[in-house]
């Protein structure tokens, strides 16, 4: 993911809310949101280059998302795919901490990432750029290519309208409004992270449009406090239209998480 929209416990009834950007380079090969057959329990997309995933959930409320830390100077062909982080913790048995303490000393075998991880009871976020683990506070909190929070200004619209979006009963529909949001950025509030003024430009957005590079997915999760999640997923186009809707892992169909 490249935005990561959420809300932990900052409604009583809807103790988790996130709604994601996954921008990746469109010849990599993905596969939609599905069951996964080899793991059953596991509901998530799939990178079909290194097998691991961008966000998922299982049926036993774990939740995983990874973003990468934007740093042209440190990036490594050689790393490790930061997509296994996501899929190893939601296939283990590891509470957060637990997890992100094995992972630390191993970090350094990935190029930067952040890592949200929840087991339903509690929220975690993991910077390799910090090496430090820390539990997510209640409220919005948002994260881009950078730190957790980080002013980047996709972050800060997007707390924002995660705000007024979950004033409504069901967020969902202002959720995907978020992040298809692609209004003017001025070149002074953009991050200079040393891709170049043209990269930052267009990476400034939530949706990122192009036929070589941009927003292959959103996704929007929301768990209930009964523990009933609903996980639907945009697969969008070059143009950031909308070419395929799974809802819970079925193509264009409504559901619930058992």
């Amino acid at each position: 993911m490249c935005l990561i929209i959420l809300a932990w416990k900052a409604r009583a009834d809807l103790p988790l809310a996130v709604a994601a950007n996954r921008d990746e380079w469109r010849d990599r090969p993905t596969r939609p949101a599905h069951w996964w057959e080899d793991h059953p329990e596991l509901l998530a997309g799939r990178d079909l280059e290194a097998g691991g995933t961008w966000m998922g959930i299982t049926r036993g409320g774990r939740f995983a998302a990874v973003t990468n830390f934007r740093d042209p100077s440190e990036r490594r062909a050689t790393a490790r795919s930061r997509g296994t982080l996501v899929s190893e913790f939601l296939l283990g048995g590891e509470t957060p901490p637990a997890y992100l303490a094995r992972l630390a000393p191993h970090a350094g075998e990935y190029n930067g990432f952040n890592l949200v991880l929840g087991d339903g009871e509690t929220l975690w976020y993991y910077s390799s750029r910090e090496d430090k683990a820390r539990e997510i506070e209640p409220g919005v909190h948002g994260l881009s290519n950078n730190l957790l929070n980080e002013p980047w200004p996709k972050v800060v619209k997007g707390r924002a309208r995660m705000r007024e979006a979950l004033r409504d009963e069901d967020p969902t529909p202002q959720l995907f409004e978020l992040l298809a949001d692609r209004s003017f950025v001025d070149d002074t509030q953009l991050p200079r992270t040393g891709v170049g003024i043209d990269w930052e430009r267009r990476l400034a957005h939530s949706l990122i449009t192009g036929a070589d590079y941009g927003t292959r997915s959103s996704t929007v999760l929301i768990v209930d406090s009964k523990g009933t999640a609903r996980f639907e997923e945009h697969v969008l186009g070059a143009k950031g239209e909308v070419e395929g809707i799974t809802v819970d892992g079925t193509p264009s169909r409504q559901g619930a998480l058992a």
